[in-house]
């Protein structure tokens, strides 16, 4: 009876009417709630309501009772267009929202905060309140702090930064390095040097950069020279020729300056010449001195 077309034409026409002059679309399914009720499912041709279905809900309180309708909605479908679930306004703020003039008051069940009479681990902390006799309404909690070192410890200041990666030494040895008081100050410190990006933030103890004070440059150009260099271009090429060719180079030469020094061109033939003449007569002398002393010798002896 709650599924039969008179049941669906009841569920229509009470769609129709909370519709008003939307037209209702065609009957997608039904849905039975109990033994007495039944959800039937209408498309709903509302604009900008896509996927979204009219849910009306018919029930039948017994024999000789009429179906009626107990309530009719629009509810989306599974392909609606829906908003976002809703967030709570202090659950939204994300950081870096904080802005000029805001207030951002923390939540009175904050797990980063406990009761300033409650000791909260750090030995700092517990040093000044006693020292002025009170202490600050809260504190950070073991839980705050944990979620801070963790958070500056993923940060842009810590060990894993490509800044730190490429840093010839870490913020520990660096004098621009202030170590924080507290638990905290085994990690984390205060970079003091004005030229680095990490001025006035919290950094790891194994974060660094470029402007460590221990840092060194060499000196000279930045762009490696080698001691020789060879230019090609005015590289001048010497021919070593054959020791042969030299050898008749060099008796060329002694005979043209032999020849330059001579009255005549045959100035050279005239010496080797004369050398030749002196010789004979040399030769000649010493036979005609042969010859006399053997003269002499015969005429003695006869």
């Amino acid at each position: 009876m709650l599924a039969d077309p008179a049941a669906v034409r009841l569920a229509r026409d009470a769609a129709q009417e909370e519709a008003g002059s939307e037209h209702v679309g065609a009957h997608v399914g039904l849905l039975a709630e109990d033994e007495t009720s039944v959800t039937h499912f209408f498309e709903a041709e509302h604009a900008g309501y896509r996927g979204w279905q009219w849910a009306v809900t018919v029930a039948y309180a017994g024999e000789g009772s009429p179906v009626s309708v107990s309530e009719a909605v629009l509810l989306p479908g599974n392909d609606a267009l829906v908003a976002p679930q809703w967030v709570p306004w202090n659950e939204r703020v994300r950081a870096g929202d904080l802005g000029v003039g805001d207030l951002l008051p923390a939540s009175p069940d904050d797990p980063r905060l406990a009761p300033g009479y409650v000791e909260s681990e750090d030995p700092a902390v517990e040093e000044v309140a006693l020292e002025v006799g009170l202490g600050r309404v809260r504190v950070l909690s073991r839980e705050g702090v944990l979620d801070a070192a963790e958070r500056w410890h993923g940060g842009d200041f810590g060990p894993r930064s490509e800044m730190a990666r490429s840093a010839p030494a870490a913020c520990g040895t660096c004098g621009f390095y202030l170590r924080i008081a507290g638990a905290l100050g085994s990690a984390f410190g205060v970079c003091g040097n004005e030229l680095t990006p990490a001025d006035g933030h919290v950094v790891h103890v194994e974060y660094g950069c470029g402007a460590h004070s221990e840092v060194e440059v060499e000196g000279g150009s930045a762009v490696p020279v080698a001691d020789v260099v060879y230019d090609d271009a005015l590289l001048e090429v010497e021919v070593n020729e054959p020791a042969a060719k030299a050898t008749d180079e060099v008796v060329a030469e002694a005979a043209d300056g032999a020849a330059g020094e001579g009255d005549t061109p045959g100035a050279v033939d005239g010496v080797e010449r004369v050398s030749d003449a002196d010789g004979a007569a040399g030769a000649a002398d010493a036979s005609g001195v042969s010859d006399a002393s053997g003269v002499s010798a015969g005429t003695t002896a006869r």
